[in-house]
């Protein structure tokens, strides 16, 4: 006749009875847990990983890298004119409207500078004016093998 219980080979419906382990259990007699902390034995300290230091310790993450200045070329000339040209078609005062080069060459930085009255045309309704003018200055700086940032004065 059949097993009223199923057998330890069937696959169990439900919710397991017993919660498995997920850690080793400490063993009964003789053997301590081991030691978390300082180690004062010399012995054990013999048959440590040995720790390796490197000769410069890493920079710090808010330290910015130093860059060499670099004079501008044609290609940030032109991507500064283009963000002008942008910023000009969205404004009510033009001719306050001013680009300058921060940093020249592969990572440039330029800002952009308008009268305090167009500033909100510039940056349009949550950012979307601003982050449509970045991203065609990225664009465009990417066909010069490059990247950009523009940055907006207030």
């Amino acid at each position: 006749m059949s097993d009223p219980h199923p057998s330890d080979t069937a696959p169990q419906w439900g919710r397991p009875l017993k919660r498995k382990v997920k850690y080793a259990a400490p063993s009964a007699a003789g053997t301590a847990a081991p030691h978390v902390g300082p180690v004062d034995d010399p012995a054990a300290l013999a048959q440590a990983a040995t720790i390796v230091h490197t000769e410069h310790p890493p920079r710090p993450v808010s330290v910015p890298a130093p860059r060499a200045h670099r004079e501008p070329d044609e290609s940030d000339f032109r991507l500064r004119d283009l963000v002008g040209t942008m910023a000009k078609g969205l404004v009510d005062h033009p001719d306050d409207v001013v680009v300058e080069i921060l940093s020249a060459g592969d990572d440039g930085v330029f800002e952009l500078h308008v009268h305090p009255d167009d500033l909100g045309h510039v940056i349009g309704k949550q950012g979307r004016t601003a982050r449509s003018l970045r991203l065609t200055l990225g664009a465009a700086a990417a066909r010069a093998d490059r990247r950009v940032t523009l940055e907006i004065a207030d």
